[in-house]
C-alpha cells in the first residue's frame, strides 16, 4: 500500500532518486532554513523529506517557539507516530524499503530522531544530531550516530550531551560527537544572526555529508 505524502517538504536529487534523509525541524517549525537543508541534501544526491510537525505554523520568536514545541511534546506519542509515518513515506519514495534511512534532527527534532532510531531500528541506519539530545533505550538500535553540539548552550548542557554519548556507547553503537568552540545553540541556522557561526556551520555540514555518504554496513 503506497504511503500518501504527509505535510512537509520534499526535495529530489537530479537523478530523481537517491538515499533517503529524513529532516526533523527545530522548534521554529518547517521554515526556509530547514527547506534549504533539504535542497542542499538533494543537490548532494539524496532524497530529502522534512515533515511539518506544526502543520503550517512557524514561530518567529522564542516564546512562540516554546509554545509550539511544548504543544508537540505534550502529544509526543502522536508526534512520534507522525515521524514514523514520514519515514515510511520517504523510504518508499526513495526506493529504500528494507535498507533504512538517515535522519537529521535539529534541536527539538533531535529528540524525535533518537526516538525513531530506538523504536523503529529497522528504519534508521544513520542519525545526525544538531544541538539536541534525548533519552531512549538504544539496545535494539542499529544506527550510527553523529552529533554537532555548541560549546555554550543553555538549552543542552554538556552533562546531557555526555550522558547521551555514554548511553549510545553502552549500547554498542558507533558514535562521534563534535563540540564547536565559541558557538551557541542554533549556530548552524543562518536565519538566527545572533547565533549563526558560518565556519562552524560549514564544518558541520562537511562532516554530515561525509557521514551520510559513508558505506552503510548491516
Amino acid at each position: 500500500m503506497a504511503h500518501t505524502q504527509p505535510d512537509g517538504f520534499l526535495a529530489l536529487p537530479p537523478a530523481g532518486r537517491g538515499g533517503g534523509v529524513l529532516v526533523l525541524h527545530a522548534w521554529w517549525g518547517l521554515n526556509d532554513t530547514i527547506k534549504a537543508v533539504c535542497t542542499r541534501l538533494a543537490d548532494a544526491g539524496f532524497t530529502a523529506f522534512a515533515p511539518d510537525l506544526y502543520h503550517g505554523q512557524i514561530a518567529q520568536t522564542i516564546p512562540e517557539a516554546q509554545a509550539l514545541g511544548q504543544a508537540v511534546d505534550a502529544r509526543f506519542l502522536q508526534t512520534g507516530a507522525e515521524v514514523a509515518d514520514a519515514a515510511a513515506f520517504l523510504s518508499e519514495r526513495a526506493g529504500q524499503a528494507g535498507r533504512g534511512l538517515a535522519v537529521i534532527g535539529f534541536s527539538l527534532g533531535a529528540f524525535y530522531a533518537l526516538d525513531l532510531s530506538a523504536s523503529a531500528p529497522e528504519l534508521v541506519h544513520s542519525v545526525v544530531l544538531f544541538y539536541g539530545t534525548g533519552e531512549a533505550d538504544f539496545s535494539r538500535a542499529r544506527a550510527a550516530y553523529l552529533g554537532h553540539f555548541a560549546e555554550n548552550d543553555p538549552y543542552e548542557p554538556q552533562a546531557g550531551v555526555d550522558a547521551l554519548e555514554e548511553s549510545l556507547k553502552r549500547a554498542g553503537r558507533p558514535v562521534t560527537f563534535y563540540r564547536y568552540s565559541g558557538t551557541g545553540h542554533w549556530f548552524f541556522e543562518p536565519d538566527r544572526p545572533d547565533a549563526y557561526d558560518p565556519s562552524a556551520a560549514s564544518l558541520a555540514w562537511e562532516r554530515t555529508l561525509a557521514f551520510l555518504k559513508r558505506p552503510i554496513t548491516a
